[in-house]
């Protein structure tokens, strides 16, 4: 790890650890194990961890464990820290993507902000394989990347009030797929037929961080023999 982590206060129950300043795929092994030792360490007094790009935040148990007790624990586990080779094992999934306008309406803009063609914008799209960084925003919902650098495009100006469950989409250097119909304004690239928030599955969410992830571009046939739903993302006024 090449800077010393910071601790910061997220109130009396947690602390945001934050070992980088930058998103890369080489944070994640070192995420990973101060994730496990965390679990370790503070056993039943943990409540959550919540990792991000950058950070993780350790939530623990505020009547059994003071805030300074919490901070000295974290910091005795950072002192040897070491990354974690098993994350680079994550499992691999290949998620079938139907990219059409119908499904991916901003297929268009980000074409245009790119200056690449929608074409070729599906292509550098689903021809690379993402790591899943983190969990959050919704359940089921893993932030992957890194795009491909000529894909990097901001978020829309104004959310989405409804994206449809399977919708893929992007914004800046990191890709996506919605689990559920929650409000949304990454741009939608197309729709997968994966069902990626399962209750009855043990964990409930089909990905995990440090999970490797490919968009397969296929037909709308096969989406939808697959079980995708084509209905068009509906327009807002």
């Amino acid at each position: 790890m090449s800077q010393k982590p910071v601790l910061e206060s997220a109130g009396l129950d947690g602390w945001i650890v934050r070992l980088f300043e930058t998103i890369d795929e080489g944070n994640l092994p070192w995420l990973s194990a101060l994730s496990k030792r965390c679990e370790q360490v503070f056993g039943d007094t943990l409540i959550d961890l919540v990792p991000s790009y950058t950070t993780l935040l350790v939530v623990f148990d505020p009547i059994t464990l003071s805030s300074s007790e919490a901070r000295a624990m974290i910091c005795q586990i950072l002192v040897d820290l070491e990354p974690d080779s098993g994350v680079q094992e994550g499992q691999v999934h290949e998620l079938p993507t139907w990219y059409d306008i119908s499904v991916g309406p901003d297929l268009p803009r980000v074409a245009d902000h790119t200056g690449m063609a929608v074409t070729d914008v599906i292509e550098a799209h689903s021809q690379r394989t993402y790591r899943v960084f983190a969990l959050g925003f919704a359940p089921g919902f893993a932030f992957k990347g890194l795009i491909d650098p000529r894909l990097e495009c901001p978020r829309l100006d104004t959310p989405r009030k409804r994206v449809p469950a399977g919708s893929v989409a992007l914004a800046g250097r990191q890709t996506a797929a919605y689990p559920t119909v929650t409000p949304g304004g990454w741009n939608l690239l197309g729709r997968t037929s994966a069902r990626l928030f399962d209750r009855q599955r043990e964990g409930f969410s089909l990905l995990r961080v440090g999970d490797q992830v490919r968009f397969v571009s296929v037909s709308r046939e096969t989406f939808e023999r697959e079980g995708g739903s084509s209905k068009p993302v509906e327009l807002e006024s």
